[in-house]
């Protein structure tokens, strides 16, 4: 798939061309979501109709930026285990925040087709409410707060003016945020994949993010998870002192300062008396108090992604 607003005029000048190439455009929001079911969908008749063939197995690769991917990867995601089993994903870093693509550049993206490579499978980030409902999934990063204030900005305005407004947001955030948001305690209480608890504390925060795993980065390498530990909570702070921050999430260094806690956890549920904004790979929505509390876990390892072969494999 290709986000058809990257299709250069030079790359690819009609979309026939595109066609004969064997790529798909998505031209909408959504689209990439109903292109991969009509796959899905296709390939389940034939399988229901031979299903002790030989069946092939397709590699889907994405070339957008966090959105399409997430798009793909929520489709690959519900599908049954015997029709999954037969589809992997790589992600080309080719949009608006690739930080949840297979390889920072398309070198690295070439290395995973022409070098010994493997399959492996990733978990989605979970979200439910209290009100039950839709389970919202993140497949790099699902977040709290702050960043997802930023991240809800910055598409409000990328659809009325071109360019990247996300390090605007950053800054205009620092400023403004809790004027526009009440920041109240939160409670927070996570458990470890066999339900025991981890850690439980109340505290005013800015923002908590939760990784599929550690070592992740959002809004264009941000590096809010810059080590082993897939979850970071960062305390609320004076005015002065988040414009003094606000810069070292770009290069991890935050995780040196007071006011952030970092652990690894399966399950972390959030409790809120005010509305928050929650980020999904990029999408956001607005929690109400009636949401609350609402709770991040992983789900099992689901989807198979090309990787980079072990060492010693």
């Amino acid at each position: 798939m290709l986000n058809e607003s990257l299709a250069s005029a030079e790359l690819l000048p009609k979309r026939q061309r595109a066609k004969d190439l064997g790529l798909v455009l998505t031209t909408r929001q959504g689209h990439a979501r109903e292109i991969t079911a009509g796959l899905l969908e296709q390939y389940s008749a034939e399988y229901n109709d031979h299903p002790h063939d030989n069946k092939p197995f397709y590699l889907i690769i994405t070339a957008g930026g966090d959105g399409t991917s997430r798009e793909v990867m929520g489709e690959l995601f519900k599908a049954p285990e015997h029709i999954s089993k037969d589809f992997a994903i790589l992600r080309l870093p080719m949009g608006t925040g690739n930080d949840g693509a297979d390889a920072w550049d398309l070198d690295g993206a070439l290395n995973l087709l022409i070098k010994p490579s493997e399959l492996r499978r990733q978990r989605a980030v979970q979200l439910r409410t209290a009100r039950g409902g839709e389970i919202h999934r993140a497949f790099n990063i699902l977040s709290l707060g702050l960043d997802a204030f930023v991240t809800h900005m910055t598409n409000k305005m990328k659809n009325v003016l071109p360019g990247d407004f996300y390090k605007l947001w950053i800054d205009l955030a620092a400023l403004f945020y809790d004027r526009m948001f009440k920041v109240g305690p939160w409670d927070v209480q996570s458990r470890d994949e066999e339900g025991n608890e981890t850690l439980a504390f109340r505290q005013k925060l800015l923002l908590l993010a939760v990784g599929e795993s550690g070592r992740r980065s959002y809004g264009s390498r941000k590096w809010i998870l810059p080590d082993e530990r897939n979850i970071c909570a960062i305390s609320h702070m004076s005015l002065l002192r988040r414009i003094a921050l606000k810069g070292s999430l770009a290069y991890g260094s935050h995780i040196d300062q007071k006011e952030s806690l970092l652990w690894n956890a399966h399950e972390v549920e959030v409790n809120s008396r005010y509305p928050l904004l929650a980020q999904m790979d990029g999408e956001t929505i607005k929690l109400e108090p009636d949401d609350f509390p609402v709770t991040i876990y992983l789900s099992e390892p689901v989807i198979q992604i090309l990787g980079p072969k072990t060492a010693g494999i």
